[in-house]
């Protein structure tokens, strides 16, 4: 009876966590089917998981940044720079394909659900100064609220005063991060139960029923998402390592797409990515992506650009409005910026609709109406918008890597495959 708990032990620990969760998906899976009530009762697993991933995130983000600018030394190269064009030209590809892929598969709604009492912003300046006021707010609120913005702003300039500090307390901060970053892979060590309750109750509360009659927005959102996931994104990074991206591809959809899409929430996520770029042992200086995982977290946003302009477009078609070509090119434009500016707004890329719409001169009623729309089907749209969002951080991270220094591509691919 003594070895049953060490065998145990011993088997989850030759078990791949991807595995691992696989199996917990099966097992929601059939706890729903079998007993609904029991599973819903099971949410509260995954409940307590995003929770601790939403705890340890702003933590982990604040001790990591400000040790790695602390513990910068001139001369060292980053990859920031070329990291920030990615991200902005992987998001702006994405809102082009949707507004592509809404002309070809044009998608209407019944615009008579009520929209839930919430307020959007009321255009693209009020987002923007969302996004400054985060950057001044208050470092212990921002660590409170998980503004990243905010906590990535007063790391940076906490890091920069602590580089002409004593050796002995860059030695703290330096062991404050490896102290978080256990914590943080205990937490992921947790996400075989977390998935299980996640989609426990998930399947037992909602089905998929109420899907069904948005299939084909569905479809189109989904299906741009997935084609930025396996063409779009692969072939930016092809571009920029003169490489085969896949092997990185994959990997990074299977380490962070699969975590991303059940807890549908990016933030909760950077925990996850950063544990990955651990385990791809991206080179140093760690800075590179201590500050791109939370970086791309706020302004990273290609699946939030699809939603916005096919939401917005589908409202479009069924009002009968005609978009020429420049109009088209301006939405991507604006669905782009706005997608940046996501994570400052309450309610994430739905509530960024109705600015999208008033280009169109779409009526702020008809558009929250939409905005309600999105939330019906958000169980598979978030989670989908989440998933490429998320994986696209690590990947176009280990990808500015590679192309600052070409001999680390096998020792990438090499990893890569043993991940995936």
């Amino acid at each position: 009876m003594s070895q049953s708990p060490s065998l145990f032990v011993r088997l989850i620990n030759n078990t791949s966590l991807i595995t691992q969760i696989i199996i917990g998906m099966i097992v929601g899976i059939a706890l729903a089917t079998i007993t609904p009530e029991t599973a819903k009762s099971a949410g509260l697993l995954g409940t307590l998981f995003v929770g601790a991933l939403k705890a340890v995130a702003p933590v982990l983000v604040f001790i990591l940044v400000t040790n790695a600018i602390a513990s910068h030394k001139k001369g060292n190269k980053t990859s920031i720079k070329p990291l920030l064009v990615l991200y902005l030209i992987g998001t702006f590809c994405s809102a082009i394909l949707a507004v592509a892929v809404s002309f070809i598969f044009p998608s209407t709604l019944h615009l008579v659900t009520q929209a839930n009492e919430v307020t959007p912003p009321s255009g693209i300046t009020e987002v923007l100064n969302t996004l400054l006021f985060n950057i001044v707010s208050n470092p212990v609120k921002a660590l409170l609220e998980g503004n990243y913005i905010g906590i990535l702003a007063w790391a940076v300039v906490l890091g920069i005063s602590l580089q002409h500090a004593k050796d002995t307390t860059k030695a703290l901060i330096n062991d404050l991060s490896h102290a978080v970053s256990g914590v943080v892979k205990a937490v992921i060590r947790c996400a075989p139960l977390g998935i299980l309750g996640l989609v426990a109750s998930t399947f037992a509360e909602t089905g998929f029923s109420a899907l069904i009659e948005y299939a084909q927005l569905l479809m189109v959102l989904v299906g741009c998402m997935l084609f930025v996931a396996l063409v779009v994104n692969p072939l930016i990074v092809f571009i920029k390592i003169k490489r085969n991206p896949y092997p990185l591809v994959f990997m990074c959809l299977k380490e962070s797409g699969v975590t991303a899409f059940f807890t549908r929430s990016s933030a909760a996520n950077i925990p996850v990515n950063m544990n990955l770029c651990e385990k791809l042992r991206l080179p140093e200086p760690e800075e590179t992506y201590a500050v791109s995982i939370p970086l791309g977290a706020t302004i990273n946003m290609a699946g939030a650009a699809i939603t916005i302009t096919v939401l917005a477009l589908a409202a479009v078609h069924t009002l009968g409005i005609a978009v020429d070509v420049p109009t088209a090119i301006l939405l991507s434009v604006l669905a782009s910026v706005s997608a940046c500016g996501a994570s400052g707004v309450a309610g994430g890329s739905l509530l960024l609709i109705p600015l999208a719409c008033s280009l169109f001169g779409i009526s702020n009623d008809i558009a929250m109406q939409v905005v309600a729309v999105g939330f019906v089907i958000s169980v598979l749209q978030d989670s989908a918008e989440t998933a490429l969002n998320s994986s696209t951080d690590v990947l176009f991270t280990a990808a500015a890597c590679m192309a600052e220094d070409r001999s680390l591509h096998e020792k990438y691919v090499q990893e890569a495959e043993e991940l995936a």
